[in-house]
């Protein structure tokens, strides 16, 4: 699958919804790796959270 910067995906096992901001070869050597961020609403304010995720452990959504 293709992904995109602003691509709103999932990690296949579960979690929040995040946006791609920036598409690599991060952390994991050999593989495609997706920068996303994602909130988390931790009482008030919401609060921003990112991560490096590997293209193959993401799902696309609508």
């Amino acid at each position: 699958m293709n992904f995109k910067e602003g691509d709103v995906v999932q990690l296949k096992s579960g979690g929040p919804k995040m946006t791609i901001n920036n598409i690599g070869k991060y952390n994991y050597a050999d593989y495609q790796s997706a920068n996303c961020d994602w909130f988390v609403q931790d009482k008030a304010p919401w609060k921003k959270e990112s991560g490096v995720f590997p293209i193959h452990s993401l799902k696309k959504l609508d």
